[in-house]
Order: structure tokens, then sequence, then C-alpha cells
């Protein structure tokens, strides 16, 4: 099956007309709107990616079962090396996923102090095993490990993240507004995004989109993909002269830089959609206590069109979408 960002349609949800391109289409889930700021109707319309997750898992489910049916058990494995708490947390929170719409987990998690060789076995290990049907290798690494070096070892076809080079390669290779589909797992966040827009009929093609970062996971990916679906997509970062002025031409803005509270009202043009990727965990002084902020300060809804929140946006959203590249994997010949 080629990735397709939006295929699958949950029993009694409506989808929208697609366009041609794999992971170009255009379907998607329809989902109940309410605003960013509860019974302030003149704020931002919230994009769910809760709610979104969940009718996503919803039709995995069916999916699963379907391939269960064919003698096809679905399989997500995990590499984890060391004990970061953020890395533990994630890592178990994909395993109760998998549980939720029925794939099975094979983890291996091997100490900090582990050698590049134990992780090359570790990887083969995953390409080798047919119960694995696609893994990860969890980020970061420890200091002096390579990831690139790592990923590089990966059956492309196991790709769960879709960050094998390879698999890359495919956004960098497709046409934009080809007909040609992509045969090869899509990166979670950016797919994720893209189905969050497609869910509130924000449109992709002809617009100007700001990703701010350019990280390997977000936006690098994010923005071959926006390409793809012929959006002009600009990538700011540290160097980048004037972010700001960057995101006030945008029409859609996607935060990943993972600086709380960084993109301010006065950088949205009014009625922008701005997706949030970046959560940081800030210390509340009075309360002592720490809350999960974005890098979108909660003002821009009074500017923006649309807006994601942290938590509750991309976060479910992406780890929808490694479940959807597990069934994906599955389902193909």
């Amino acid at each position: 099956m080629s990735a397709d960002v939006t295929a699958g349609t949950p029993a009694g949800v409506e989808r929208s007309s697609g366009v041609p391109g794999g992971a170009s289409s255009g379907g998607a889930v329809r989902v109940e709107r309410t605003h960013f700021v509860p019974g302030d109707d003149s704020s931002a319309v919230k994009i769910d990616g809760t709610a979104l997750a969940a009718a996503v898992k919803d039709d995995l489910r069916l999916r699963v079962d379907a391939l269960k049916a064919r003698g096809i058990a679905p399989g997500l494995g995990t590499i984890l090396v060391g004990a970061n708490p953020g890395s533990l947390s994630y890592v178990a929170g994909k395993h109760r996923d998998c549980a939720e719409v029925g794939i099975e987990s094979i983890r291996i998690d091997l100490p900090d102090t582990a050698s590049e060789a134990e992780i090359r076995r570790a990887i083969e290990t995953m390409n080798a095993d047919p119960a694995v049907t696609a893994f990860i290798i969890q980020l970061p690494l420890p200091a002096g490990i390579d990831p690139t070096a790592m990923l590089e070892l990966m059956d492309p076809a196991k790709d769960a993240d879709g960050l094998h080079p390879v698999n890359l390669g495919e956004l960098v290779l497709a046409v934009p507004g080809g007909k040609g589909s992509i045969d090869t797992p899509l990166p979670c966040t950016p797919r994720g995004i893209v189905e969050m827009l497609h869910a509130y009929d924000i449109p992709i093609a002809g617009t100007h989109v700001t990703i701010i970062g350019q990280g390997l996971t977000v936006g690098r990916p994010l923005g071959l993909l926006l390409t793809r679906l012929e959006a002009t997509a600009t990538l700011t970062h540290s160097r980048t002269v004037d972010v700001a002025a960057e995101v006030r031409r945008a029409d859609i803005v996607v935060a990943a830089a993972g600086v709380a509270g960084l993109v301010k009202p006065d950088w949205v043009k009014p009625g922008a959609a701005v997706i949030d990727v970046g959560i940081t965990r800030v210390l509340n002084g009075e309360t002592g206590k720490y809350t999960l902020r974005g890098d979108v300060d909660p003002a821009v809804a009074a500017v923006a069109g649309f807006q994601s929140p942290v938590p509750g946006g991309v976060g479910p959203m992406t780890r929808a979408m490694l479940l959807k590249n597990v069934v994906e994997a599955a389902e193909r010949p």
C-alpha cells in the first residue's frame, strides 16, 4: 500500500475529495470544531490532535483485525539505549498505543554503556526478526554514537519512523503535484501535521508555509513533503536574519524550535494556521511545579485562524502516524 497521509476512513467519518499523488492525497477526517479559548468564538479554531488520533486508531484496529484474519500479525520493535527519562516514557507510550490497536510489541533495551557493536547487533536482530514488521531506534543515542550511521543499518522497509535515507529520498525524488505515490514510510510528525491540516480543510497547495526549525524529524522532511503538496515552504533556523518577518508572510506556520512562547501574536498573519510542535517543561515560580509549554504564545489564538494546542495537538498525531506506518508496512505485498 502506498503511503497516503489520509488513507483509511473510520466508520461514520466523512472524508473530503482527494487529489492524486499518494502522500499528497487531500481527503481528510472531519472533526467537530471548537475554539482554542473555550467560550471565546473570536479565538482560533483548535486543531484537536487528540480527537484526530482517536479516529486514526479506530480505523487501524479494523485494519489490524483484517490482517490477523489473513495470518499477519503487525509488530512494532523498539531499540532503546540508556535510561533517558523522556525516551523511557516515549517508548512506553508507543507500546501502550500498540496494545490499543492490537499491534504486537518487541523491545530491545540496552544500557547507556552499550557499544556501537552492540547497537549494530540489536539492529541486525530487528531486521531479521519476522515478528518485527517495522521498528524504531529511539533518539537521542549516547554521546559518541553516530545516529545517521545507525539509521542506515536499518532495513528501509522496516523503518517505522520514515527517517532512513532511502525513505527520505522518496520525498526528494517525488515530483511536486505528480500522480505517483510514495511507497515508503513517511516521517511521523510531518505526516501527522499534513493530516491535521487536511482535517480542518486548511489549503496547502499554493500557500506559503514558514517552518521554524530544520531538524531531521520535523523541519527538513516537512519542507520536502509540503513542497510535494505544492506549497512554498521556507525553513528558518538559528542563522535566519529575521524569523518574525518570515513568519508574518506565512499562511501556515509550523513552530518546531523547542523554545517556549517563541511565536508572538505580532508575528502571525491574521487568519493563519499555526501548528505548534515544540514542547518544553517550564517551572512555575508560584507553584514550584512544571508545566508543558509549546513554541507558540497562547495569545496567538486571538490572531490566528487555526491553532494546535500543547499538549493535545501534534503529539497524539505523531504517535498515531507511527502506528499507521507499521500497519501499512504489514499491508504491503
